[in-house]
């Protein structure tokens, strides 16, 4: 199965060209890294696409990476893989690493439906960046359903990235798609994002979870970011805040925005 993509020429530029050309500006500048893991935001990308672009330059150059998104249309299963096929942008076909696929699968909170990844746009808005960052690489995309703060999904969470710690250790790099505050003004959005930021770099999942609820935060990636905090955790990685921007850099409007960071993990 081949995925084609739903939000080119809403997100990003539908013709190769214009998108080559708007991804060599965002990337101008950055410099390259050597994380395993980061988070990166999933906007248009002339909103976070420059902090997407020093979230995706940061990585180390695997070969291959694994991408957890937030559903959010919440269709299909709420931890959904994708194991066999190929995703589609205007750069090219990336082709998913079916064996590394059917060894996440094995994790007993997934499941394999193609459904769940059909109109979500948190994980193809990735694909642009890294092709245009890593020559040859092929990926597994993971979709996570916003199950609110429960113990639960904090178990589900832990139990996913406990598997994928050791079932990717030392072959693969891990995004996790994530936007942070929404539609606030800018100094209260920092304000709840630095609070969720302290518990992630603690690498303290319960804690990170906590202070969303606590704090009636908005942050949309929520799961993908504790599945990461787990891994991290498990590889004895540390946590660094790469980039931080907001849309009203682009808008002007510091009233209400929503805030975009880049934090790698090695």
């Amino acid at each position: 199965m081949i995925r084609r993509p739903v939000v080119a020429g809403m997100f990003y530029p539908s013709s190769e060209h214009n998108l080559r050309k708007q991804l060599s500006g965002l990337f101008e500048g950055v410099g390259e890294g050597d994380f395993i893991g980061v988070v990166s935001p999933h906007a248009g990308y002339e909103y976070s696409g420059r902090t997407a672009a020093f979230a995706i330059n940061s990585l180390k150059p695997f070969e291959k990476f694994v991408i957890l998104g937030p559903n959010h249309n919440l269709i299909g299963s709420d931890f959904s893989i994708m194991a066999s096929g190929g995703w589609e942008t205007p750069l090219g076909k990336v082709n998913l690493d079916s064996n590394l696929a059917k060894d996440i699968l094995k994790c007993e909170v997934l499941q394999e439906d193609e459904f769940a990844h059909s109109h979500e746009h948190s994980i193809e808005v990735q694909l642009p960046f890294m092709q245009y960052r890593f020559r040859n690489f092929e990926f597994v995309p993971i979709s996570v359903s916003n199950l609110g703060y429960s113990e639960d999904f904090l178990r589900k969470c832990e139990i996913l990235g406990k598997h994928m710690a050791r079932t990717i250790k030392g072959k693969a790099g891990v995004i996790a798609s994530s936007d942070f505050s929404h539609y606030l003004p800018r100094d209260v959005a920092k304000e709840r994002d630095e609070k969720a930021i302290e518990k992630i770099k603690k690498l303290d999942p319960k804690g990170f979870l906590k202070t969303l609820e606590s704090t009636d935060a908005s942050v949309c990636g929520y799961g993908p970011v504790t599945i990461l905090m787990y891994i991290a955790k498990e590889l004895g990685l540390k946590a660094k805040v790469i980039n931080h921007t907001d849309s009203g850099d682009t808008t002007g409007d510091s009233s209400s925005v929503v805030s975009y960071y880049a934090i790698g993990f090695k």
